[in-house]
């Protein structure tokens, strides 16, 4: 397996769609911005920016941006028709979809870390008050686990979208509607700690000094534990999907000697 994910890792450096995924972490920090000047009234500080980050990042963005990167590490094996390749060797194709998952669980800490930055940045330029090592630090961590959480969210919809032919794009859309319904599973406190995308946010303790927010740590890890198995579940019952390629008919011409 160590071996699998190394390849997998070094595979990385030919998929430009990893700079789509940087490119959605800055969309979320530049959406959160623009949302400075509708809110009039509303006092901007370091940790208050960063929550909005956060919250773009469960809710609009990262479900989708990472299933799509995803669907796209896992769908390249048949479109670079390499997957018939790959199948000759005895590796399972279930092993081979485990492999390819945990890279893009790295991938998600990367994007994590890459949101945190240009979060930390974008409270540089703007001069909001509140910012320290501590509440740097801070974050990092919250940020780059939550990115973590919100991939383990999206696993089953990403595993779901491998066992069908060309479907990373239908997986796309279904992680999109998924994450969106986090806006409305926020609205109830027992629904926010069961549904997987909001109990990323109970992981990470998302504003849980206000009152008014309760979170259950121990209901959030069991949402994340029941994803996970439904993954697994889809996964070790997965098959490759070798693309069939229509062989070409050469009609036989029959030429006519003559005597």
């Amino acid at each position: 397996m160590f071996r699998m994910v190394k390849t997998e890792i070094w595979k990385l450096k030919r998929y430009h769609m990893i700079w789509a995924g940087v490119f959605l972490m800055l969309l979320s920090v530049v959406l959160t911005l623009f949302s400075t000047t509708a809110l009039d009234g509303t006092v901007w500080t370091f940790a208050f920016f960063t929550e909005q980050v956060i919250k773009n990042n469960a809710t609009t963005i990262f479900p989708m941006c990472i299933a799509l990167i995803a669907g796209y590490i896992i769908a390249r094996e048949g479109k670079d028709d390499t997957l018939k390749s790959i199948m000759t060797i005895p590796v399972p194709y279930s092993r081979l979809l485990c492999g390819k998952l945990l890279v893009c669980a790295l991938l998600s800490l990367f994007f994590g870390l890459v949101s945190a930055a240009f979060t930390v940045i974008a409270v540089f330029v703007m001069g909001f008050s509140g910012m320290s090592a501590t509440s740097v630090l801070q974050t990092f961590i919250q940020i780059i686990l939550n990115c973590l959480f919100l991939y383990i969210a999206v696993m089953p919809v990403i595993a779901f979208a491998a066992r069908i032919p060309n479907g990373h794009m239908l997986g796309t859309i279904i992680a999109f509607v998924y994450g969106y319904g986090g806006m409305f599973a926020s609205g109830n406190a027992t629904l926010a700690n069961v549904y997987p995308v909001t109990a990323s946010l109970g992981l990470i303790s998302y504003r849980s000094y206000d009152p008014a927010v309760h979170w259950n740590v121990l209901i959030c890890l069991f949402s994340m534990i029941a994803v996970l198995m439904i993954t697994a579940v889809f996964v070790f019952t997965a098959k490759g999907n070798v693309p069939v390629k229509a062989a070409k008919k050469h009609k036989k011409t029959i030429t006519k000697k003559g005597w």
